[in-house]
């Protein structure tokens, strides 16, 4: 048998972040449409950047995500503190998001092929990404934070969460394009976007699978406690 590798709780989040973050630059840069849980924060940036310059979708992924924090508390009628460094998570987050995309945005793409490669890497690391903050005590981001919410609160298995939460996200961002730009008029959210919504929380399952065949997650700090 195979002997798995160790991996920190700590360093499962610090490479969830980033490895998500790198994944959504990705899915922007190859202009298919977003993946369904970032969507919402993707169309509330293109909106207000018309009128704020500086506003960037880093900003828009903490804003939207601080709104989730507070719907979460009134649906779990209690406030942990575990909200609070998720605030602190999405924060991080939009900073090395704002990077990822600068950084992306010098990418060439080679016409239509280099587009989809673009999104099939974005795609798979957004997946690995959200796996990765699926397998650390330290609060991740709202979205995950809320699906591992509902999930504890109702028995339910997380993938099957994570599936419809991201077919009411999908929804949402139909809404917000059409109040937007136009009824009829999809902007960020395109068939890489619907695609999406049926095949990540598989997909994720997956690459969960595939982080527990080749690691242990074990705690590194003390700091558990912290985060219940």
């Amino acid at each position: 048998m195979k002997k798995k590798g160790l991996l920190s709780s700590e360093t499962a989040y610090f490479l969830g972040i980033i490895v998500l973050a790198l994944g959504t630059a990705f899915m922007e840069r190859a202009d298919f449409g977003m993946s369904m849980v970032v969507a919402p924060a993707y169309l509330f940036y293109l909106k207000l950047s018309q009128f704020i310059p500086w506003f960037t979708f880093g900003m828009a992924e903490y804003c939207f995500q601080a709104v989730l924090l507070i719907i979460i508390a009134l649906v779990m009628r209690r406030f942990k503190s575990m909200y609070l460094f998720s605030f602190v998570t999405a924060f991080i987050y939009g900073i090395i998001l704002d990077l990822m995309m600068a950084a992306a945005g010098m990418i060439v793409l080679d016409g239509i092929a280099g587009r989809i490669i673009c999104f099939i890497i974005g795609l798979v690391f957004c997946s690995f990404g959200v796996a990765l903050l699926f397998h650390t005590y330290i609060a991740p981001e709202a979205y995950e934070l809320m699906v591992k919410e509902i999930s504890a609160k109702t028995g339910t298995d997380i993938t099957k969460v994570k599936t419809v939460y991201d077919c009411c996200s999908c929804a949402l961002a139909v809404i917000l394009s059409f109040l937007f730009f136009g009824f009829g008029h999809f902007e960020g959210v395109k068939a890489g976007t619907f695609f999406c919504a049926l095949i990540n929380g598989w997909l994720i399952g997956q690459c969960s699978r595939l982080l527990e065949q080749q690691f242990d997650f074990r705690d590194a700090w003390t700091l558990r406690r912290y985060f219940a």
